[in-house]
């Protein structure tokens, strides 16, 4: 998935070096919008610590255990989404993901979710995709609600924000449940 086009205005692409200014003008203007939700907001201080994520970010797919995604949006980058944890053994993995606050509200997380849930379960032959929000992060929680994850549970205090720790909802969906049970709602 170098380029995904999911729909005219709307694609994801693979990050590379060349993107490492734009993704760290999109985090450095979004830093209170983000802080509340995402620990590694407050370590990412410069271009070069955005440059680093990238090239782990590569080493990491070339090692078949992430793929991190921007999300574009008429030409705009408004977000990033990747798998993390890709699991050979178990088939499984996590989708991460974040917009900044102009790309809320317009279904963009969701069309780009189903988009890489369809790249799991389809080319990378997934059995489980997991995604994890915070209890009190009803936007983020909204997205797999909507594509017809089950919530399995709460992690409790499973992540360190810069107020603390705080509890993580778990969905879950099973390569045998999509596509049926997601919704036809952005």
């Amino acid at each position: 998935m170098l380029r995904h086009v999911i729909e005219d205005g709307l694609w994801l692409e693979l990050f590379r070096p060349h993107h490492a200014e734009e993704l760290f003008a999109i985090v450095d203007a979004n830093r209170d919008h983000l802080r509340g939700w995402l620990p590694w907001v407050d370590h990412t201080l410069r271009v070069e610590d955005t440059l680093a994520f990238i090239e782990g970010s590569l080493r990491k797919l070339a090692e078949n255990r992430s793929l991190e995604q921007g999300i574009w949006h008429h030409g705009e980058l408004v977000g990033v989404i990747g798998f993390h944890g890709l699991n050979d053994t178990n088939r499984q993995a996590e989708i991460g993901y974040w917009l900044c606050k102009k790309g809320e509200g317009a279904g963009i997380m969701t069309k780009a979710c189903r988009a890489v849930i369809d790249h799991g379960f389809g080319e990378l032959g997934l059995n489980r995709i997991k995604i994890l929000c915070g209890v009190g992060n009803e936007r983020s929680q909204g997205v797999p609600e909507r594509l017809g994850f089950v919530r399995e549970g709460v992690a409790r205090e499973a992540e360190k924000l810069p107020g603390g720790f705080t509890d993580l909802v778990i969905y879950g969906m099973l390569a045998r449940g999509w596509p049926a049970s997601a919704k036809d709602s952005s």
